[in-house]
């Protein structure tokens, strides 16, 4: 069973850290290298998180194209019309808001929920008819339907496939 074990026969698994002649410079090295980037990424806040809704950014955001129109979804839980602005301007569409807590912080011991401002910004496939542009918020989900203008509908063409 000792020839299986990856630090030799002549090294005990449970090192203390302060006994560092036994360990391994490479170990020593991994240490350093996950202390240093601990450090580096604390000061950034939310940047540290690299799981959950933060990562990819939120609000999480969905875009489908058809023939007429594109339409844009946005999961915004917990927020209110009120709460959300939605701009249109050089062919982006921009979601920003603030999502506010409901408690104080020094009532708060653990929280694993998003509280603050934020904005996404869609960079549009095509020309959209800025008039008749429709946005709908309902049960925390954000719609948006971006009509296509006459001259963006011309210009899709469908290329039939040959075998």
């Amino acid at each position: 069973m000792r020839d299986l074990i990856p630090w030799g026969r002549s090294r005990s698994p449970s090192l203390r850290e302060s006994d560092e002649r036994l360990v391994s410079p490479f170990v020593t090295l991994r240490r350093e290298m996950d202390r240093l980037f601990d450090e580096a990424f604390a000061g950034f806040g939310p940047l540290a998180e690299w799981s959950g809704p933060k990562a990819l950014g939120w609000p999480n955001i969905e875009m489908s194209e058809g023939d007429k129109e594109i339409r844009v979804s946005a999961e915004l839980p917990g927020l209110d019309d009120n709460d959300i602005e939605i701009n249109l301007a050089d062919g982006v569409l921009s979601v920003r808001g603030e999502k506010r807590s409901d408690y104080e912080d020094q009532d708060r011991h653990y929280s694993e929920r998003f509280f603050g401002r934020f904005e996404r910004r869609i960079a549009l496939p095509a020309e959209v008819d800025e008039d008749r542009i429709k946005a709908t918020f309902k049960n925390g989900v954000l719609d948006v339907r971006l009509p296509k203008t006459e001259r963006a509908r011309q210009n899709t063409r469908r290329i039939p496939l040959s075998t």
